[in-house]
């Protein structure tokens, strides 16, 4: 009993590789970028967009909202954080809404409560409205974080799966920065009014675009899912190949469902379990959003001009973002997150020395410019790879009978820990202005070292077959 079920993943493995000709070199089954493939990826894409309106709208809204609703700092201070509370619900239900309505009808609920969120902060004449239209955002972002990845990863071609991937990385950049710009030059509710306009672009794209074929097949409804194939690879495109493999891989999981959570510590599943937690903890307790949330407070405290820091910072992130894309199907993943946890790693190290020979007045005129060069080799290392690379990973190794539990579980773990980062920083930061640095140091020194050893690389190779791989 015992290896019945590795007998079980063994056989497919064996089918994935056998006498249809599916395999690591096959490219057959592999169809070209179509206008339907490109809008479907365009209106998923506008709950990254959403999700990052959101995680930039307090930077330059703060003046204006605590005058104009006379908020105190603390006051203000909750309004911000309700995002990453709302996260963690958004999070806990992400997995099961995307298993139960499927990654479009995720996308819907995400999307009702992204709208219901932006038009209560911008007609919010009180604080309860104000917070409660932030959690609402929050939940939004905690749904699509989870959703949109794995929806863009099951309806992409294996060999532009990764690019696709990493244009949520360059959107969510964009995304924060069209938000800088915009609200410096208009009032919060206009911003906030504005704001709903990539919801109201996804409202409308939902009606069009296909559900994921490997959903629809994964629930039974295999017509419906070569349909959708088909539409995604073109009228002109021989699915047969992808389809079988496809079908083949399900019908095999039917035989031994374990859609349960305490499946996930199945031991055949815990490679996969291992990395995707392994990833998001290195990606969030490494400083990302310590270095996001606060970057200006970093500027501030090592005399570098805040807005031109800022700027400074949206534009390398949205170029090295536009680096990521053209790279990442061609040297890899586990590549491209050696590289990036190096240089994370190397940026925190550059940060944390400028403030150390800061505080003992050694170098001072060079730490604004060495602490402005620390946070640009961490954001870049973030475009590059840490930021998106892990969600795409986990996406491309869970298998579909247990994704809905694993990604409740690694998006639970990833707005935890977001959480515990951005509440901790400033204190950690009072505390030792170059000492929280080299906390993240060292968190990405051991990072370096997990990537190396236990991240497999996916690239070219097609889902059913990492998967049946990786889990045997």
């Amino acid at each position: 009993m015992g290896d019945e079920p590795l007998l079980q993943k063994a056989r497919i493995q064996e089918d994935i590789e056998s006498d249809k000709g599916i395999g690591v070199n096959d490219s057959d089954g592999d169809g070209p970028v179509t206008l339907i493939l490109l809008f479907t990826t365009l209106t998923t894409l506008c709950g990254t967009f959403s999700y990052g309106t959101a995680a930039g709208f307090t930077s330059p809204a703060q003046t204006g909202i605590m005058a104009g609703l006379n908020l105190s700092l603390a006051e203000f201070s909750f309004f911000g954080a309700v995002l990453t509370i709302g996260g963690l619900v958004g999070a806990a239900m992400s997995g099961k809404l995307a298993d139960i309505f499927g990654r479009r009808g995720a996308l819907g609920v995400s999307n009702s409560f992204c709208m219901a969120g932006w038009l209560m902060i911008a007609f919010s004449q009180a604080t309860w409205s104000l917070d409660i239209g932030r959690l609402f955002l929050g939940v939004a972002a905690g749904v699509v974080s989870y959703v949109v990845p794995v929806y863009i990863v099951e309806i992409a071609p294996k060999k532009v799966r990764g690019t696709f991937s990493a244009i949520n990385s360059l959107v969510m950049c964009g995304s924060v920065a069209v938000t800088y710009l915009l609200g410096s030059i208009i009032s919060w509710q206009k911003l906030a009014l504005i704001s709903t306009a990539p919801c109201v672009f996804e409202f409308v794209g939902l009606f069009f675009i296909p559900e994921s074929p490997r959903w629809l097949s994964r629930n039974g409804r295999v017509k419906e899912s070569e349909v959708a194939l088909q539409r995604l690879r073109g009228n002109n495109t021989d699915i047969t190949k992808e389809a079988a493999e496809i079908k083949k891989y399900m019908d095999n999981l039917q035989e031994f469902k374990e859609d349960g959570f305490f499946d996930l510590f199945n031991p055949r599943y815990s490679r996969v379990i291992t990395v995707g937690i392994g990833l998001l903890v290195l990606q969030q307790l490494g400083g990302l959003s310590g270095y996001t949330f606060y970057l200006s407070s970093i500027f501030k405290k090592s005399g570098f001009p805040n807005n031109v820091g800022v700027m400074v910072s949206s534009v390398v992130q949205s170029v090295t973002s536009v680096l990521g894309i053209v790279i990442i199907d061609k040297y890899g993943r586990r590549s491209l997150l050696t590289v990036a946890t190096v240089m994370m790693c190397l940026g925190s190290l550059i940060t944390g020395l400028s403030f150390l020979f800061q505080s003992y007045g050694l170098l001072e005129h060079y730490t604004p410019i060495s602490t402005f060069m620390g946070v640009l080799i961490f954001l870049t290392s973030i475009t590059i790879g840490i930021g998106g690379i892990p969600w795409v990973m986990i996406s491309e190794m869970t298998p579909i009978n247990i994704k809905g539990s694993a990604g409740t579980l690694c998006n639970l773990t990833s707005w935890s820990s977001n959480w515990f980062v951005s509440y901790t920083f400033n204190f950690l930061f009072q505390w030792s202005s170059s000492g929280v640095f080299f906390i993240y140091t060292i968190i990405s020194g051991v990072g370096i070292l997990f990537v190396i050893k236990m991240v497999p690389e996916t690239r070219g190779r097609s889902l059913e077959e990492i998967q049946a791989a990786i889990t045997r």
